[in-house]
């Protein structure tokens, strides 16, 4: 993020005598120069903006914005060097795709949380219940979204062919630039909004709508032939078929075609802890407990770590304070140039998927001072061997704007997995470390178990993913799920099968 700074800094240095160019300047940069300033305050000035509002709309900024400024016809004389230092700073500027993604991360808040799109665009994150706007997080600053930011996030949806969240944004839009000058900072236009949003009712079948905002385009684009085809189309339709009920145009999420467990996931990811009944929450609170856990090893005798049982069945554990704050800051800066997107197995190979937004990176110089004592600390608290090849590389996660992993096994659930090619076996166990805190969301779920941890700063979560005779644990399927406020950042040392055979010894009954 400092080099966004510089590049602010420059191009107001370089244009400063230039009074014009000046105006210009600060006219179309001063949202991006106050999201630069509510960077301090979160606790991470360098991270990810934790507002996903104001990360949006400086993404998009950096994206389009700059763009209107550097091919400016006014500043001739300064144009070259602005245009230089664009040039300069290009590649760690955001990308479409980047901006694309963005909207994609706020569409995704806006379902798992079942979150108000209005309230949203007013900076607000808030669930309607029982008729009315129940704040679910207060953010200490709150942001607005403009006519063209909801424009956007609705073409991306249209895009896709999403017509459920196509409607609610552009309708955002509409309203937005109905009571605005149009800027030509502006991607967007109310004509553009209103086209847009009648094809997205026509395709969730709200036709009279449809019908309704393209006759109210043409007053706008009289001699648009397209707009007229489309309003004579409508009128036939309407014609020939009988009027549909209000209750039958409410809009319906799609169902998901991938995710069976979306409603139990989402209601994990919405309330934290056990969603099972009271009574045997009380039986099972009874069997778990907190205590100062040595593990029988000497390196913990004098400072044993703190260690809590969150479950039996999966067996889970966290271990409070696993890692300093300053080891964990070490960790993250380690992994930031080598942050790719993540992959996920598919078949014999691996890939991106929507199901996993976030970035990663494989810390492969376990010598490296801060890996290498996170390595022998997960070995005094575990008693397994972690070193390559009986355990992978620590793997360092980022989590961005709606960064989310939605369920799944941390194991191969397939022979023909990529995991197989280390030969040796299975990920036995799952050691995952909370590299930084957030404002709120983020929890792990764990779907079939039914109940959602929390996101603990400088802690660290264990659980087996085999059960003693090698197979998978169903029970241990779990999500990230996305977060609405903050920058998440996971580390993760996952355990194979071979190595650990005087570590973790198989049981003598073949079904444990």
């Amino acid at each position: 993020m400092s080099s966004y700074v510089s590049l602010l800094i420059f191009l107001y240095v370089v244009n400063i005598s230039d009074k014009s160019f000046g105006e210009m300047f600060t006219s179309v940069m001063k949202n991006v120069i106050l999201s630069l300033i509510l960077i301090g305050i979160y606790n991470e000035p360098s991270a990810t903006i934790a507002n996903p509002i104001v990360a949006f709309k400086l993404v998009k900024r950096l994206k389009s914005e700059w763009m209107n400024v550097v091919h400016s016809n006014e500043a001739e004389e300064n144009i070259d060097a602005l245009r230089e230092g664009y040039r300069r700073m290009e590649g760690s500027l955001p990308m479409l795709e980047d901006v694309q993604g963005a909207a994609q991360g706020l569409m995704r808040l806006q379902d798992v949380y079942d979150l108000h799109v209005e309230g949203l665009v007013r900076g607000h994150f808030q669930q309607i219940t029982n008729g009315d706007a129940v704040d679910i997080y207060k953010p200490p600053v709150s942001d607005t979204l403009s006519g063209d930011d909801c424009f956007l996030v609705g073409k991306v949806a249209y895009d896709l062919e999403d017509y459920y969240h196509s409607v609610q944004w552009f309708e955002e839009a509409v309203r937005l630039f109905r009571g605005t000058e149009w800027s030509p900072e502006n991607e967007g236009t109310l004509e553009d909004a209103l086209d847009h949003l009648a094809f997205s009712h026509f395709k969730t079948g709200n036709i009279s709508y449809a019908l309704s905002l393209s006759q109210e385009l043409l007053l706008h684009d009289p001699v648009n032939s397209r707009v007229h085809f489309n309003v004579e189309k409508y009128k036939k339709l309407l014609d020939d078929s009988p009027p549909v009920t209000n209750q039958s145009l409410v809009l319906k999420r799609p169902d998901s075609t991938y995710l069976r467990t979306r409603n139990v996931y989402e209601k994990l990811c919405q309330t934290k802890g056990s969603q099972i009944s009271f009574h045997t929450v009380l039986v099972i609170q009874t069997m778990l407990f907190c205590d100062f856990f040595t593990n029988g090893n000497p390196g913990l005798l004098l400072q044993p770590i703190k260690r809590e049982l969150i479950s039996l069945h999966p067996y889970l554990v966290l271990f409070h304070n696993f890692v300093t704050r300053a080891e964990a800051k070490s960790i993250r800066e380690y992994a930031v140039p080598g942050l790719r997107r993540s992959v996920v197995a598919s078949g014999v190979n691996q890939s991106t998927a929507e199901y996993r937004i976030s970035k990663s990176a494989w810390l492969k110089e376990s010598p490296h001072g801060v890996v290498g004592k996170v390595d022998r600390r997960i070995t005094m608290v575990t008693g397994l061997n972690v070193q390559p090849p009986y355990a992978e590389y620590l793997q360092v996660v980022n989590y961005g704007i709606g960064g989310h992993y939605e369920p799944h096994f941390d194991h191969a659930t397939s022979d023909s997995s990529p995991l197989y090619r280390l030969k040796t076996g299975n990920r036995v166990a799952t050691f995952m470390i909370y590299l930084s805190s957030v404002e709120a969301g983020g929890y792990t779920a764990f779907i079939y178990a039914n109940f959602s941890v929390p996101v603990v700063e400088n802690g660290a979560l264990f659980w087996w993913n085999l059960h003693r005779n090698g197979q998978g644990n169903v029970d241990t399927l779990h999500a990230g799920c996305p977060v609405i406020v903050g920058d998440k950042w996971v580390a993760n040392k996952w355990v194979h099968e071979y190595g650990q055979e005087f570590q973790h010894r198989c049981s003598l009954n073949p079904e444990e």
